[in-house]
């Protein structure tokens, strides 16, 4: 059938030679593959049948290619196509296997440069951790600094007046509390705002002190002992202990039994490093009932009594004041005094453990403002003998500190103790109130003399004295007032 067709359209074709065929632009060859084609001239196409096989195949062919069939003139072109990029691929590939070398000794020197670089990079942290641990230590050694700094400042701080006691610890024996007066005197020990520590003591019924040094360490304060012993004596060991000094020296020779000032010597030997002080409570008791017997044995003597079953009685009743020795108050303070000359102890004599609490608050102050006040002289001028009086008085807002200026201020006079501004004080504590009594004084001689007869006191019991202010710092005194001449010398006479 198609034949047929091919045939007729042929005959029509051949029949009709005039006729020119038509041109088909997909079957004309391209100027970019076919460089044949670009150069020969274009010739219109024809076309012929062809039998391949024992199939009719239409072929296409043109006078450049020679009536090449279309199937292999396709694949001719599409070989002119490959042809072309394979041997634009050649340089490419002839590059990349030249270039094989260049990149296997790159690979080995970047395997150089990585050592290199790991070195250099060891280098440099070994650098640095030497570095962080020069900081490090260079921090250690500022934060050491500054805990010593900050150490001598709490040192410092520590020892002034209004700090120190809270830094004292009171060390009490036990054996001390177990007597009458141990809870009073842990209460007072308590309220004073210091430390109390209860521990056996190396001399019985003692109380010692000890003070917090502030420390840089981060275990906290240390604490340093202090050299003061307060040890309280019993009635009966310093009565048995003053018999056999007073039974030594009467005899002038030594006795078997230790005295007084044997037993403290014995105790400073074995504690050399303790400044001893002793405290005797209720002395005054052994006293009256020494008295006591004294005048009970007289008003027997007197009355002719003889000895009976009542007295038998009265002496078991009191057979523990029998058993001490007698002493008198004149042996007592013989027996002190030889004590204080050789040893340097002293002996305080209590009414009642109230008192006893006292001294030993008294004492923890005393011992806790020491250095403060030792330092304070070695810091201070020679020329100034007493630091306070330099530093003046302090006056607060609602007036107190005003009778100790007016104190002062008589002080400045030459030859004025503190007794003597003392009892002005006490017969007017004001200028004010002396002023007033100056206004009522009819003549200037009565003026002069208002002050001549006031007292003064000097000491406490038997060895108590007393005088007049007299004449001349009435005189004093009342220029001071009164005169209006600030060049006026007080010590000329009117």
């Amino acid at each position: 059938m198609c034949s047929d067709s091919l045939q007729s359209e042929d005959l029509r074709s051949s029949s009709d030679s005039d006729e020119e065929l038509p041109v088909f632009d997909f079957l004309q060859p391209r100027p970019s593959t076919d460089v044949a084609s670009q150069k020969a001239p274009k010739k219109p196409a024809s076309s012929v049948l062809c039998s391949v096989g024992s199939a009719d195949v239409m072929m296409i062919s043109s006078d450049s290619e020679d009536d090449v069939p279309l199937a292999q003139r396709v694949k001719l072109r599409q070989e002119r196509r490959s042809t072309p990029e394979e041997a634009d691929d050649l340089p490419h590939r002839h590059l990349s296997a030249s270039e094989t070398g260049d990149a296997t000794k790159a690979t080995k020197r970047s395997a150089e440069e990585i050592r290199a670089s790991r070195e250099e990079a060891l280098r440099r942290r070994q650098a640095r951790e030497r570095r962080q641990q020069d900081r490090e230590a260079l921090k250690q050694e500022q934060e050491r600094q500054k805990a010593e700094r900050r150490a001598l400042a709490e040192a410092s701080k520590a020892l002034r007046p209004e700090e120190c006691i809270k830094h004292m610890v009171v060390a009490v024996d036990p054996a001390l509390l177990q007597l009458e007066g141990g809870g009073t005197l842990l209460a007072s020990v308590q309220a004073l705002g210091c430390s109390c520590a209860i521990e056996k003591q190396p001399l019985p019924r003692s109380v010692t002190w000890a003070r917090q040094a502030p420390s840089a360490q981060q275990n906290g304060a240390a604490r340093v002992p202090e050299p003061h012993v307060v040890m309280q004596m019993t009635v009966e060991d310093f009565i048995t202990l003053t018999h056999n000094y007073i039974q030594e020296e009467r005899h002038s020779g030594s006795a078997c039994s230790p005295t007084l000032t044997s037993w403290v010597r014995e105790r400073q030997r074995l504690h050399p490093d303790k400044r001893l002080s002793l405290a005797v409570i209720e002395l005054e008791s052994y006293f009256r009932a020494r008295k006591s017997r004294s005048q009970k044995r007289l008003r027997a003597a007197v009355a002719g009594e003889e000895a009976g079953g009542g007295k038998e009685k009265k002496k078991r009743r009191s057979g523990h004041a029998e058993k001490l020795p007698e002493v008198s108050r004149v042996e007592v303070e013989e027996a002190v005094v030889h004590l204080q000359l050789h040893t340097g102890v002293s002996v305080r004599f209590l009414s009642t453990w109230k008192e006893f609490s006292d001294h030993i608050t008294m004492t923890t102050k005393a011992v806790a403002e020491a250095p403060f006040k030792r330092a304070r002289e070695q810091t201070g001028f020679s020329f100034y003998l007493e630091s306070e009086w330099a530093g003046g008085q302090r006056v607060d807002k609602a007036g107190k500190g005003l009778l100790q200026a007016w104190k002062r201020q008589i002080q400045q006079f030459n030859r004025v103790s503190s007794d003597v501004a003392a009892a002005i004080l006490a017969a007017y504590p004001s200028p004010q109130l002396l002023k007033k009594a100056y206004s009522q004084c009819r003549t200037e001689n009565e003026k002069l003399s208002l002050l001549s007869d006031l007292l003064i006191r000097r000491g406490e019991g038997v060895t108590s004295t007393t005088r007049r202010v007299g004449p001349e710092l009435s005189k004093r005194l009342f220029l001071l007032m009164h005169s209006r001449d600030p060049e006026q010398n007080l010590d000329a006479s009117l």
